[in-house]
């Protein structure tokens, strides 16, 4: 049975809210949302140094219950870069609204001088010799890299575990795994360990870990961050955070045309600094749900979903049950093999039997069907995908957004690699228990994952709220408006966190 838990009843003293600020000790600092943390910074209300000290300590509290930084810098390094951030500021040199954040980068991104094992022991001493993209812009806006976030082994499967750095847990019950492959990035989040951070998304990595973790994640429109290439495949990188604003703002840094991303959106990111606010009154909500019945679902993930229909309602939306026309198994069939073709940029490593030996066996699998793939098979997979958007941009004539949930089951067992059955109806590969979140994968489509309240274990769950391709702000708004009528992160704190 699941419940949604009442904002004025929560514990035993009221509400769980974070504290306004400026903060009066370093435990509540990090307790800020970040453009709070930003605008205090600004204005001098706290230091540099007192921000990493603060995240520092509380990193150095937290961690280890869920081990989801790693590769952190040393401590006498990084507070001799926030106390050049603070002198920085001091001459009027202001780099930007991160100024002196302490930021952490998935362990699937290159940082200059830092670890990039990508969870696989192939690469478990791999230094990177440059920054990506969107990290430059990253600490170009102010923030000072501390380590990384973990992800399962070349950032497969939606649970975060690997052979170089471990496996991470949820803060909400931390035998249980936090999601992935953005793992470490939600649960550090969710333990306030870090402002904002980024992560990445195939199949649900921006998705899943943001309802396991209690957080906000997004999914941008495929280009909307640069990505190299001529090729639209689905991963794209994209911003998470305690909040729709901290989220749009992390974006708006992320974001923008780059030349070496011929096919990324050319629209100025400076839209994402914008208000959020906006009337929904009369807004026409698609509910895909299971898809009749198609998907497997833990018992209690539907019902808690859909008890969020009522907060839409309260905003001006109508939501209603409604399909695309289009087979869901036929979606599952060309996922399959986009996500196998984009695996064999890494053939070279399975050809090599001394590296092959390293993978683990999911990789081995998306790597034999790969190369098993024919230049028909793509050239069907490649029209079938383009059915599959013509039936979801007919869905859209009628509905303004469509809703599904970000997960088919609750937070399970972190010793677990992946659910084999989900009541009771066997799962035929590693990832197919996540299939509710590869139609929007395969559309290119915008989705904002947010919270919708949590099982009566305190296991939390969340929602995809997916808008047109290029419509990334109006998702954005449409969150924002859900969260300030549910405010689910501030409600429902870890258990560490809690008084007492």
């Amino acid at each position: 049975m699941s419940h949604v838990i009442d904002p004025v009843t929560v514990g035993d003293s009221g509400p769980r809210t974070e504290p306004s600020c400026p903060p009066r000790e370093y435990g509540e600092l990090v307790m800020c949302d970040a453009l709070t943390l930003s605008s205090v910074i600004k204005s001098r209300q706290v230091s540099c140094i007192d921000v990493m000290t603060a995240y520092l300590d509380h990193i150095e509290l937290h961690n280890r219950s869920v081990n989801a930084i790693v590769a952190l810098r040393d401590r006498d390094q990084l507070l001799a870069e926030a106390r050049e951030r603070d002198r920085q500021l001091a001459d009027g040199h202001y780099l930007g609204w991160m100024h002196g954040f302490p930021h952490a980068v998935k362990d699937l991104s290159a940082v200059k001088g830092l670890p990039f094992s990508s969870g696989s022991p192939i690469f478990a001493d791999r230094i990177a010799d440059a920054d990506e993209l969107f990290v430059t812009r990253i600490r170009a806006a102010g923030a000072i890299i501390i380590g990384k976030t973990n992800t399962p082994e070349f950032g497969l499967g939606s649970q975060t575990y690997n052979p170089v750095w471990g496996t991470t847990a949820t803060p909400y019950d931390t035998s249980r795994t936090a999601g992935g492959s953005s793992g470490g990035a939600a649960a550090a989040l969710a333990l306030r360990m870090v402002p904002v951070a980024d992560g990445s998304d195939y199949m649900g990595s921006l998705r899943n870990p943001p309802a396991f973790n209690n957080v906000v994640g997004f999914r941008p429109s495929w280009g909307r961050i640069p990505e190299t290439g001529f090729i639209a495949q689905g991963a794209v990188v994209g911003p998470m955070g305690r909040s729709v604003a901290d989220v749009t703002q992390l974006l708006s840094t992320m974001a923008g045309p780059d030349a070496n991303a011929p096919l990324g959106i050319d629209e100025d990111p400076e839209i994402f600094t914008r208000s959020l606010d906006r009337d929904f009154s009369g807004t026409r909500i698609a509910w895909v749900g299971d898809w009749g019945g198609y998907l497997a679902t833990e018992p209690g993930v539907l019902e808690l979903c859909e008890s969020a229909f009522e907060a839409f309602g309260n905003i001006g939306c109508r939501v209603e049950a409604a399909l695309p026309d289009y087979k869901p198994e036929d979606i599952w069939q060309l996922f399959l093999r986009w996500r196998w073709w984009a695996q064999l940029g890494l053939v070279d490593l399975y050809n090599d039997p001394q590296t092959r030996a390293q993978m683990k066996p999911e990789f081995v699998w998306e790597m034999e069907h790969g190369i098993a793939l024919s230049a028909l098979d793509l050239t069907r997979a490649a029209a079938a995908r383009n059915d599959w958007q013509a039936a979801v941009t007919k869905m859209f004539e009628t509905y303004d957004y469509i809703l599904a949930p970000s997960a088919q089951v609750f937070p399970f067992d972190k010793a677990t690699h992946w659910p084999t059955t989900i009541a009771g109806r066997p799962m035929d590969t590693y990832h197919r228990w996540m299939e509710t979140v590869a139609p929007w994968t395969m559309a290119s489509l915008p989705v904002a994952a947010m919270p919708v309240g949590f099982d009566d274990r305190g296991l939390p769950m969340g929602i995809q709220i997916i808008g047109r391709h290029g419509a990334d702000r109006a998702v954005l708004q449409l969150a924002h408006a859900y969260e300030q009528a549910t405010k689910w992160v501030e409600r429902v704190l870890p258990p560490s966190l809690l008084p007492g």
